[in-house]
């Protein structure tokens, strides 16, 4: 069991007693929220490391059309992950060992954070 699915059945978990029929898309579309942040936090890292060295990989129509195909991916691919045998074997794992502990104010920093610090290395560089 990796991070994100251990970040997923905790967001799960927690939305399940007050969202019943919600939970797994809002455990979904966090999951993807929070992959394709870090994806565009590597992607604005190495995008100003380029051009800080004065190399041309891709121009920026380019390197946006090629962000929405990998967005769509993530998501489609966490689809597919998350919505059927897996999220039962996972949450039979997780039945059997305690609580991750995540707080709640973690889950909804993590993903903000590391989009405001996706922009502060956009704007800084």
């Amino acid at each position: 069991m990796n991070f994100f699915d251990q970040l997923y059945l905790t967001v799960f978990n927690r939305f399940k007693g007050r969202y019943k029929q919600k939970a797994n898309t809002i455990a979904l579309f966090y999951t993807s929220v929070l992959q394709i942040a870090l994806l565009f936090l590597g992607g604005v890292f190495f995008i100003k490391f380029l051009e800080q060295m004065k190399v041309v990989v891709m121009s920026s129509s380019n390197m946006s059309i090629l962000f929405v195909m990998i967005t769509v991916f993530i998501h489609f691919k966490n689809w597919v992950n998350y919505s059927g045998r897996k999220r039962r074997v996972l949450n039979a794992k997780l039945s059997s060992k305690k609580d991750l502990g995540y707080s709640l104010f973690i889950l909804i920093a993590l993903p903000i954070a590391i989009i405001a610090l996706s922009v502060l290395f956009y704007k800084a560089v």
